[in-house]
């Protein structure tokens, strides 16, 4: 069975158990309480390996370029959107208000000026920043390291080596841990349930609707403006060249295994250059992770109102600071979304129970995920190409060419 099916089950029986058991549910806790410590003794070093490693990735600025910034530029500048646009969502329409929970696992973020904001993000010292779990230090420190990885050349090749090292081993013990997420799930949504009842399951299905729509409203508007705004590409093309990627997309709820597909529509269908293709798409699964980012914000909004915790204006400024890097640090982490997300819960004080609530979710979630991350690179690099002269506008529009051919085009 696979692990998002158990997890699913899992949810399920949960909330049977829970309100069959009642207040008695308590006992079922530690179970989450588990799962949910052996999430925080991985996310440190899983940050602080990845991060590095993916900024290391980037090897030469050189050869980067024109190409390298316009899509850098492009994919962080989408990502502020996307967080823009899930705050926003899921503010207006009070997501998690209904469930009025309670928990003592909340940190107290004081009101910080803009400067101490700032200053707040640079580690006086990376070492105590991993030792107290300071998310945000921890990932401007990779940043750096990896930085400086690159400009060490060869000598830096060890280290880089040694944390390449790390991250796999890192994913792998991910995958450990994940495979215990279904008793994890299960034991805290039987305490949810069984302390409040059934009221969980509306909050769920709302916050899944919402996300659905956060996603499309990136997607046909902002990509949208990219491609018929900037670009003065029509749309209908673009969907229909990317249509086996989308289903690859919803099959899979990976974009590193929807990757070769992607790229090969890309080529294909839409005539992109296998330069471009070959450049930008690969950057994009790395750095432009939309979907990841709008569900990161998402989540702790939807958590902090579960909660009742209110956001001061610098828990809102960490919260799209560190969903904007985690969601980079994402790609090629298996589970990455939802580990991932206790990193941004972290650096804003949220409850880590909060998980294992929108755990059961996760895979209709991030069918749509998936979808945008593949869809959006695709519009970037099929932008990049245009700005670049790399584009075959015939090919381009040859889908459409042939549906209506013989006819009002």
């Amino acid at each position: 069975m696979k692990l998002w099916m158990k997890i699913f089950l899992a949810l399920l029986l949960g909330a049977i158990v829970g309100f069959f058991l009642g207040k008695d549910a308590v006992y079922l806790k530690p179970l989450g309480t588990l799962f949910l410590n052996m999430i925080n003794m991985i996310i440190v070093l899983l940050i602080l390996s990845s991060m590095t490693v993916g900024i290391a990735s980037i090897h030469d600025p050189k050869k980067l370029g024109r190409v390298g910034g316009k899509s850098i530029g492009i994919y962080l500048v989408t990502t502020l959107i996307a967080i823009a646009i899930a705050i926003f969502l899921a503010d207006i329409f009070n997501l998690g208000e209904e469930l009025s929970l309670h928990t003592t696992n909340v940190v107290e973020k004081k009101t910080t000026s803009f400067s101490e904001i700032i200053l707040s993000i640079i580690p006086s010292n990376p070492i105590a920043a991993m030792v107290n779990g300071n998310i945000l230090q921890i990932i401007v420190f990779s940043i750096f390291l990896g930085i400086a990885i690159n400009f060490s050349g060869s000598r830096g090749k060890p280290l880089l080596l040694l944390l390449e090292s790390l991250a796999d081993v890192m994913y792998r013990l991910t995958s450990l841990v994940m495979e215990f997420s279904p008793i994890g799930v299960f034991g805290i949504m039987a305490w949810v349930v069984g302390t409040f009842g059934l009221t969980l399951l509306f909050p769920l299905l709302k916050f899944l609707l919402v996300y659905y729509v956060a996603c499309l409203i990136h997607l046909f508007c902002t990509y949208g403006i990219i491609l018929r705004g900037f670009g003065n590409l029509k749309l209908q093309p673009f969907f229909k060249g990317m249509r086996d990627a989308i289903m690859m997309a919803i099959s899979t709820c990976s974009s590193a295994a929807t990757l070769p597909v992607a790229m090969h529509c890309a080529q294909e269908n839409l005539g992109v250059s296998k330069n471009i293709s070959g450049f930008v798409f690969p950057l994009g699964i790395s750095m432009n992770m939309n979907g990841g980012a709008i569900y990161q914000a998402m989540s702790a909004i939807f958590i902090a109102h579960a909660y009742g915790i209110d956001f001061t204006p610098y828990t809102y400024v960490t919260l799209v600071i560190t969903a904007t890097f985690s969601a980079i640090g994402t790609a090629g982490v298996p589970g990455g979304g939802f580990i991932m997300l206790s990193a941004v819960l972290a650096a804003v004080g949220l409850p880590l129970e909060g998980l294992a609530i929108l755990a059961g979710i996760d895979r209709f979630r991030d069918m749509m995920t998936t979808t945008l991350n593949i869809l959006g690179d695709a519009a970037v690099t099929v932008y990049i190409a245009k700005q670049e002269g790399e584009l075959d506008e015939n090919r381009y529009y040859h889908t459409e060419l042939v549906e209506f051919e013989g006819g009002e085009m």
